[in-house]
């Protein structure tokens, strides 16, 4: 599982950028206003509300923001949108498989956005089912090590359904079918182990290995389609070695 958990790394590292960037908060606001307008805005009866509540407070979004994007939700104040969900796949340089998920009030929008993205850096729109079959829904939850151990992690989550604990430098990345992920992220809490984000994301099942050039351009893939704000997470099957991963970084 190395490859998973160094795309995740890689993963989290950008989020950081991004989150610096401003493009983040907008992202995770708008997680809050649709997780309440689907679930109800009661985040102790809402764990989806819960989470991405907690993900935003997390990335130092302003608190006066995410009540306002809970409120719009559940329907307490006004201005919610229509938000849906849309997934796009497709292929970038080297081969490499994306899953698309955007959430927008805009379709035709999203859907020129991510093409456009797509075919000035290198990618490949395809047809519904074309990589989708190389991705398993998965739950995900992100916890920073701290004084923590690995099997500190392991003995609060395994019974509660945690499939894996994967080492990703500062953090730990547990692993769960997206059914269990309420109850791994309860465990963790009833262990007073504080965790940053959990929630259902993409990982590949087969993946494909890239030089630094192939990651440049991988990269640059991505950062076109997450300059869209109708686009909420780009999954990939890339796999970058360590030593290419330190290139590319510096």
């Amino acid at each position: 599982m190395a490859g998973h958990s160094k795309w995740a790394t890689t993963k989290h590292k950008k989020a950081a950028i991004d989150a610096k960037r401003g493009k983040l908060f907008a992202k995770l606001v708008k997680n809050v206003e649709v997780a309440a307008r689907t679930g109800g805005g009661d985040p102790a009866g809402n764990p989806t509300l819960y989470d991405a509540i907690q993900k935003a407070k997390k990335n130092s979004v302003p608190a006066d923001n995410v009540e306002r994007a809970r409120k719009r939700g559940a329907g307490e104040e006004a201005g919610g949108a229509e938000w849906e969900t849309i997934l796009y796949e497709g292929y970038g340089p080297n081969g490499v498989a994306l899953l698309i998920e955007c959430l927008t009030d805009n379709r035709n929008r999203a859907a020129g956005e991510v093409r456009t993205a797509m075919t000035r850096n290198g990618g490949n729109m395809g047809d519904p089912g074309s990589v989708a079959y190389l991705f398993t829904r998965k739950g995900e939850i992100l916890l920073e090590k701290g004084e923590l151990e690995e099997d500190d992690v392991l003995m609060a989550v395994l019974e509660a359904g945690a499939e894996e604990v994967n080492d990703l430098g500062e953090r730990f990345e547990v692993v769960c079918e997206p059914t269990d992920l309420v109850q791994v992220r309860t465990a963790l809490q009833e262990s007073d182990i504080d965790y940053e984000s959990a929630e259902a994301g993409f990982r590949a099942s087969v993946e494909v290995t890239v030089d630094a050039d192939g990651a440049e351009k991988v990269f640059r893939l991505i950062d076109a389609l997450e300059d869209s704000d109708d686009v909420q997470n780009v999954y990939s099957n890339v796999d970058i070695p360590d030593d290419v991963l330190a290139s590319v970084d510096s």
